[in-house]
């Protein structure tokens, strides 16, 4: 109750999910002294209290139920409980939540975070297909040097900003990092990360690519700045930009047509539903898929949910989940339901059974 309490109050600085990463998939709930970068144990987390209760459970279970017919109903209730945690532990551990956005007619093959962004290094040397080196931001802001893997560049990270606003420099304003691209012009003002779910971080960066031994300025990146930045090194020209990160598929997905239907003679929405071709040549697959509103399309280990739309309904997004362990809560359920039927059996036949004897001893 007061992991519940504490998470729901935590979600208006903190946003749904960095409150349930925080305290439901953590192990300790920490809290950091204002002003300093110390952080203390104050309470344990989801993670730990879901493992204690299971192991409590499957104690109890082992040590104080006997193991008969009369008990079957109440085994496979537990085994039902327990398999719920299980779910849990795996969910929160493998599930990964990603987006698709895709405008009518037009083709996509990757997904994209919602919450994450990543510097990409692209070479565009070869107009017949450009060779792409991300960065997630996590890695952005732990190490100030990383080493490009497939290219000899090494990129040094001099400041980072998970959250900033960006605005014309002022004469007044401190000297900038930047000596290349469109940075020297830009003032960065660093800010505390979005709380708000639909709000999304305008993370940007202070990078020095350095190749040879040779260093080609200080850039700044950052996923509000629309302008290509670019330099050349040996021949080969590599682009330097800040996205949402990004997962490529094995397949595409192009949106035929998106409806928003609405109840009639009111803007109050109905319906909202997306026609999308799936293709995958590696599955022989080619085939039109209708996805709304609680109607999912699973496909290689992926559900596509109908999300949200944009662009005056030219746009759709659908959610896509990851979760090798979405079965579990649907069998823990089927479980718990049968046990209950079953112990609930069993006790009736117990109870008609005394009454059978009850009556004939009083006959």
């Amino acid at each position: 109750m007061v992991l519940v309490i504490g998470c729901t109050l935590a979600q208006v600085s903190l946003g749904t999910w960095g409150a349930v990463e925080i305290y439901m998939r953590a192990w300790i709930v920490w809290w950091r002294l204002p002003g300093t970068s110390l952080s203390l144990p104050v309470f344990p987390g989801g993670a730990l209290v879901g493992l204690v209760l299971m192991f409590n459970l499957a104690a109890a279970q082992l040590k104080r139920m006997e193991l008969s017919w009369k008990k079957l109903g109440l085994w496979i209730v537990h085994a039902g409980l327990i398999l719920l945690f299980v779910g849990e532990f795996i969910t929160g551990v493998y599930q990964v939540d990603t987006r698709l956005a895709v405008e009518v007619g037009q083709t996509v093959d990757f997904v994209e975070s919602p919450r994450e962004n990543e510097l990409v290094v692209t070479d565009v040397t070869d107009p017949a297909a450009d060779e792409v080196y991300g960065l997630p931001e996590g890695l952005l802001a732990r190490a100030d040097s990383i080493p490009l893997p497939g290219t000899p560049l090494t990129i040094n990270v001099k400041k980072f900003f998970r959250n900033a606003q960006l605005g014309s420099r002022r004469p007044t304003d401190p000297p900038s990092p930047a000596t290349m691209g469109v940075g020297p012009g830009v003032a960065v003002f660093e800010l505390a990360a979005v709380a708000n779910d639909e709000d999304v971080n305008r993370t940007s960066a202070f990078i020095e690519p350095v190749a040879g031994g040779r260093s080609y300025g200080t850039w700044l990146v950052s996923n509000v700045l629309g302008a290509p930045q670019s330099f050349t090194h040996e021949g080969r020209t590599y682009e330097l930009a800040m996205r949402a990160r990004r997962w490529y598929l094995p397949y595409s997905v192009t949106l035929k047509q998106f409806r928003h239907d609405v109840y009639e003679g009111t803007q109050i929405p109905k319906n909202f539903s997306s026609l999308v071709q799936l293709r995958d040549p590696a599955r022989n697959e080619d085939r039109e898929v209708l996805i709304f509103m609680n109607q999912p399309l699973r496909y290689a280990g992926k559900a596509f949910y109908q999300a949200s739309f944009g662009k005056g309904d030219t746009l759709s997004i659908l959610q896509v989940v990851e979760n090798p362990g979405w079965l579990l809560p649907y069998i823990s359920c089927v479980l718990v339901g049968i046990g209950l039927i079953v112990h609930f059996g069993i006790a009736l036949r117990r109870a008609f059974k005394r009454r059978a004897a009850l009556t004939e001893a009083t006959t």
